[in-house]
């Protein structure tokens, strides 16, 4: 009866759960911090929208447990590519938009797929994008409290 008891406690792939986070980079750089937010991420374990290692982090913890862990790059967003670069023209843009190398922008591709890049450089009428997951060849560290497993 106790191991029943203890399945039903513990998070399993397909539960609803609702948890805080802190996301660090190994420099210690906080990258996403859902107590500053003032709202936990609600989600079902195993959905493939969310990093597989973290949903997998999850499983068998119980309703007010913490945990720390790390997702090594290749399980997060990959290793930095350095072909994955992009020239578009200066028209891709707002008239009124300000360039500056390092800044993230947000735009589609053709198809409307949603991309995001980083802006290496933008001489004369082309902008040089680094189409890298800003968090790619990344070693993400992650602070865990769950705090509802969802019936």
């Amino acid at each position: 009866m106790e191991n029943e008891e203890t399945a039903k406690t513990t998070v399993e792939e397909g539960q609803f759960v609702k948890v805080h986070y802190i996301g660090t980079l190994d420099d210690g750089t906080e990258f996403d911090n859902s107590y500053q937010r003032q709202e936990t991420l609600d989600f079902q374990v195993g959905n493939p929208n969310l990093l597989a290692a973290f949903n997998g982090a999850l499983v068998g913890m119980t309703a007010g447990e913490k945990k720390t862990f790390a997702i090594d790059a290749t399980e997060a967003y990959g290793e930095h590519d350095p072909e994955a670069k992009v020239t578009v023209g200066r028209d891709a843009f707002p008239d009124d938009f300000e360039f500056q190398p390092g800044d993230t922008v947000e735009g589609s591709t053709a198809d409307g797929t949603p991309v995001l890049a980083k802006i290496i450089s933008a001489i004369e009428n082309d902008v040089e994008l680094d189409l890298n997951h800003p968090l790619a060849g990344q070693t993400l560290n992650f602070e865990v409290e769950l705090v509802e497993i969802q019936k």
